[in-house]
């Protein structure tokens, strides 16, 4: 069941983002979502209503090549719908927050490392020949009981508010941070650590957490496309909201699903020029995906029937073109398409992977404004591209520290 959120911080937000834009259109969806979250004292529009209001926006921000409005409006859609905590967008959108945010932070580091000490106390006077060991023991048995620790009530004189004690609780997300980080390999690694700890540069951690976030999405949907059970809705809701997985020529995913009666895209997404590319998902199980017949390889029925889907709503959308770019922004007219289908692994007929490569490729030649690739082909080229992300990200992280 979704956790819907909203509030007045959240209401002050939007409300300021009407200083970022000129445009008329993209001001038109902020006041609609203002008018969605309704006057001050109610529930501030809380619910699927004001997702859709906030979704709307940013698909008009990237219309009009304003990414960095609709990736704001993005995030507050994900607080909207309860996946994201108000802090996070204070600390994106709200530099006082922000740095009030830094400072406790600091606090409770500089807390914990005061009371990693006092333990440290303990263990040498119970125990004067204690090793390094010992005390690697020591702070491995209070993590894993930390989830049965309590704060007490002004315990060592401090006393924390019932947000902060939530603060506290999200913090331990911080471990997917530090997971990602280099260990210190000497004290002078540890103190140069600690330094860039301490300076908490925000920017780099959430470039850490994308990248942590994209390679459990992957991971998520490679165990879906190996489970040969795997149905359409199930591949689709692993590559929902990922349009990076499908290359860097895309900016987003398009909110809105359907733009004429008859056609309900799976996935669509929007290139850098403002027009529609459809991605079509079938199963990874396809056994006919290529076949043998009188010594040549050629796709199967599946692969025909999808393309002549994808056909007919490339068709649908270039008659409908003018109504689809007036009533929503969208440019149809060039709309092309991918579809996505079958992997080699489930291939019947004792057919090589290197075979049905190039029997895709030779049909692909061929084709004008529809690719069909298989799920090895798009997860391998997603895995390429998060190795280089993580190259970048690496020599950023060193050439920061350098300097």
């Amino acid at each position: 069941m979704a956790t819907f959120r909203s509030c007045f911080t959240f209401w002050k937000m939007v409300q300021a983002t009407r200083e970022l834009t000129e445009h008329t259109s993209v001001l038109a969806r902020i006041d609609a979502v203002l008018h969605v979250m309704g006057a001050y004292g109610g529930t501030y529009g809380k619910g699927k209503p004001l997702v859709n209001a906030l979704e709307n926006v940013a698909q008009e921000a990237v219309l009009h090549g304003d990414f960095e409005l609709a990736q704001r409006f993005q995030r507050f859609a994900a607080y909207a719908r309860g996946e994201l905590f108000l802090e996070i967008l204070e600390n994106h959108y709200d530099q006082e927050a922000r740095q009030r945010s830094e400072e406790h932070m600091r606090r409770l580091v500089a807390l914990g490392a005061d009371r990693a000490v006092a333990a440290l106390e303990v263990l040498c006077r119970a125990q004067p020949d204690a090793t390094i060991s010992d005390a690697r023991d020591l702070f491995r048995g209070i993590a894993q009981s930390a989830d049965y620790l309590g704060l007490g009530d002004g315990d060592g004189g401090i006393k924390l508010s019932t947000k902060e004690v939530r603060r506290l609780q999200q913090y331990r997300h911080m471990e997917v941070v530090l997971q990602n980080l280099p260990r210190p390999a000497s004290l002078e690694a540890a103190r140069l650590m600690s330094d860039i700890l301490a300076d908490a540069d925000l920017g780099l951690l959430a470039q850490l957490l994308e990248l942590k976030a994209r390679r459990a999405g992957l991971a998520t949907l490679r165990a879906a496309v190996d489970d040969p059970d795997s149905s359409e809705g199930v591949l689709h809701s692993h590559l929902k909201k990922q349009e990076w997985i499908f290359g860097g020529a895309y900016v987003a995913e398009l909110a809105r699903r359907q733009y004429t009666a008859d056609t309900i895209l799976d996935i669509p997404l929007l290139r850098g020029d403002g027009s529609l590319h459809v991605v079509e998902l079938k199963r990874a199980n396809v056994r006919d995906l290529v076949i043998r017949r009188n010594g040549h390889l050629m796709l199967g029925a599946p692969v025909h029937h999808a393309v002549s889907q994808v056909q007919n709503y490339l068709r649908v959308m270039d008659e409908n073109r003018h109504t689809i770019l007036t009533d929503h922004g969208v440019d149809t007219r060039r709309a092309s398409a991918t579809v996505v289908v079958g992997h080699p692994q489930y291939v019947a007929g004792s057919i090589a992977p290197h075979e049905i490569a190039e029997t895709l490729r030779t049909y692909n030649t061929h084709a004008v404004r529809i690719e069909v690739i298989t799920y090895e082909t798009l997860l391998e080229s997603a895995a390429r591209m998060l190795a280089l992300s993580s190259a970048r990200q690496e020599l950023d992280a060193s050439q920061g520290s350098a300097t």
